[in-house]
């Protein structure tokens, strides 16, 4: 894959030509091919974040396990997650048999409690999202050129616009969406055919996995409807 552009993977930002080519050339083309083309650029640069939650994640996380890239997971760990998050993250470490990095904020939830008082997520949602999953995002990702995440545009409206690759700002680096096109279906379909492993909860009810507080579980066609219940949040901002 490594003609498919003819540019230096690792320049400081990426021209919307560039992006655009990357886009048209993988297009229609299996995730895995996109996954490959990304190890091969990017090396030990590139890195997948893994939720543990959502089943796209754990799609990519046996891609990438079955291409032997030794590409880095990353797992943000808020500190209220559920049980089944932890148990899955744990079982994929052994199935996978590889080094799942795990991210904490840079306080325990005693001091953001003292801090800025309990029950924060409840109160200021935002502020307990920036605290315990953008900031520690943002700093887990310093060391990297390249992100791979398991967004999908028919996830939420706020995702409808997600390709293959774009530019982060944010971040300074290539975000790359492989499953940007795949429908829930999609998912579903190739975790039944590999066996892929996959939060439990998903089969009571919930149909978008976070923290154990904010998270509850829905009925709604809306995939992340069971996410911050009652409020016009959908988003935790770390993809925004």
């Amino acid at each position: 894959m490594s003609n498919t552009t003819a540019f230096d993977a690792l320049t400081a930002a990426w021209t919307n030509e560039e992006l655009h080519d990357v886009n048209a050339a993988f297009y229609g083309r299996p995730p895995e091919e996109l996954l490959s083309w990304a190890a091969e650029c990017f090396g030990q640069q590139l890195v997948l974040t893994c939720s543990f939650g959502g089943a796209s994640g754990m799609v990519l996380l046996d891609m990438v396990a079955r291409l032997g890239t030794g590409t880095p997971i990353l797992f943000l760990d808020t500190n209220l997650l559920f049980p089944e998050t932890y148990a899955l993250a744990e079982l994929a470490a052994r199935r996978y048999n590889v080094k799942i990095e795990h991210r904490e904020p840079a306080l325990t939830l005693a001091q953001q409690n003292y801090a800025e008082g309990p029950n924060l997520y409840a109160r200021n949602p935002d502020r307990c999202c920036g605290i315990r999953k953008v900031a520690p995002l943002a700093k887990a990702l310093r060391p990297y050129n390249a992100w791979i995440s398991g967004i999908r545009r028919d996830q939420a409206s706020t995702r409808a616009a997600t390709d293959l690759v774009q530019w982060s700002s944010r971040h300074n680096l290539l975000k790359i969406s492989p499953l940007a096109y795949w429908s829930e279906q999609d998912v579903w379909r190739y975790i039944h055919a590999h066996n892929v492993p996959y939060n439990r909860l998903l089969d009571q009810g919930y149909t978008s996995l976070g923290c154990e507080p904010c998270t509850q579980p829905s009925a709604s066609h809306d995939l992340r409807a069971g996410r911050w219940a009652g409020l016009a949040k959908t988003e935790c901002g770390i993809h925004l």
